[in-house]
């Protein structure tokens, strides 16, 4: 008597389903605009940074 066993894996793959275009693109718009404010913070706190590190620099030519 052979037993077959059930590959759960499979199962879960079976009951995949397409998810709706407006959902999709809904979610895919959400992604774009939290990229673009990460992107956008990390361009100033970077120029910040910079901009610091100018203004306590000591320039010995300077008498």
């Amino acid at each position: 008597m052979s037993m077959e066993k059930k590959n759960p894996f499979k199962e879960m793959e079976d009951s995949l389903h397409e998810v709706p275009p407006h959902l999709k693109k809904k979610v895919m718009d959400d992604i774009a605009s939290a990229k673009l404010v990460m992107d956008m913070a990390n361009l100033f706190t970077c120029n910040y940074k910079s901009a610091i590190e100018d203004i306590f620099k000591t320039n010995p030519d300077i008498n």
